[in-house]
């Protein structure tokens, strides 16, 4: 359980959301590994098929090892570097709430437990907007 409001405001003891939570972390990851793995796999074929290239005629384990080159870099460039400076497209449709003063209550539970979830937050606190499920990157 965590909780996102605008900027500056005092959350108190609540349990704020996570940097990874916040920014396009693991989206960036994930487009990253996709984007670098096929990079990988072109930059390992184009070499393969031709030799003179890189000099030689290089073995085809090697596209392999481009392609885990390819991934690796990937990831870091738009993880890390790119992900972790730009908000969580998630997040864009709550941005308008959270700056009119409303609190974002983010939730990591099972999908099957939903449903108890909502009828708990529900029974406690009426006025509690519902907003909808939102499947992980990494299950």
């Amino acid at each position: 359980m965590h909780f996102l409001g605008k900027r500056g405001t005092d959350m108190k003891d609540l349990p704020v959301a996570s940097h990874a939570q916040k920014t396009d972390l693991l989206h960036g990851i994930v487009i990253g590994l996709i984007a670098g793995s096929l990079t990988g796999a072109l930059a390992g074929l184009y070499a393969y098929m031709n030799p003179d290239f890189v000099g030689m005629q290089i073995q085809p384990f090697l596209i392999f090892i481009f392609i885990v080159i390819g991934a690796a870099v990937g990831a870091w460039i738009s993880g890390p570097l790119i992900g972790s400076s730009t908000p969580n497209v998630h997040l864009e449709d709550y941005q308008k709430s959270m700056q009119e003063g409303h609190i974002l209550l983010i939730l990591d539970i099972p999908t099957k437990r939903a449903n108890d979830v909502r009828k708990i937050i529900k029974d406690h606190y009426p006025d509690a907007e519902d907003h909808g499920i939102e499947t992980p990157a990494f299950p």
